[in-house]
C-alpha cells in the first residue's frame, strides 16, 4: 500500500526519504501532511525549540518561552475588528478574534 516516497525539504532543499514504515507510521497516528523538513532539519528545529527541556508546548502564546511567537493583525470575520492571530492568514477561510472564537467553539460543545 504505501511506498517509499523522495521529498524535498523546505530549510536545506535536499532530497530524503519518506519510507513506507514512516507512512504507516503517520497513517496510525492520524496525520494527513507528508513531513517538510529532512530528518537532520526536523531534529535541529527540535531542539531549537524543545530547549526549555520537557515534553509539549508551553500554550498558545508561547509565554512560557518568553512570548516568542510571531503574531499577525488582521480583521474578524465575524464582528470586524482587528484581531491578532498566531497564524498568517492565508484569505480562503474566515479568522476570527478571540472573543468571536470562544464564542463560536463553546457552541459546539
Amino acid at each position: 500500500m504505501y511506498t517509499d516516497e523522495t521529498l524535498s525539504c523546505v530549510d536545506c532543499n535536499s532530497q530524503f526519504i519518506f519510507s513506507s514504515g514512516e507512512q504507516q507510521f503517520f497513517a496510525s497516528k492520524g496525520f494527513q501532511n507528508k513531513p517538510n523538513r529532512c530528518p537532520e532539519c526536523r531534529a535541529a528545529r527540535k531542539a531549537q525549540r524543545g530547549s526549555g527541556g520537557g515534553g509539549g508546548g508551553g500554550g498558545y502564546g508561547g509565554s512560557s518561552r518568553g512570548g516568542g511567537r510571531e503574531m499577525f493583525q488582521t480583521t474578524c470575520s465575524q464582528c470586524g475588528q482587528t484581531a491578532e492571530v498566531p497564524f498568517q492568514p492565508r484569505g480562503d477561510k474566515p479568522v476570527y478574534c478571540r472573543d468571536c472564537f470562544a464564542t463560536r467553539s463553546s457552541s459546539y460543545r
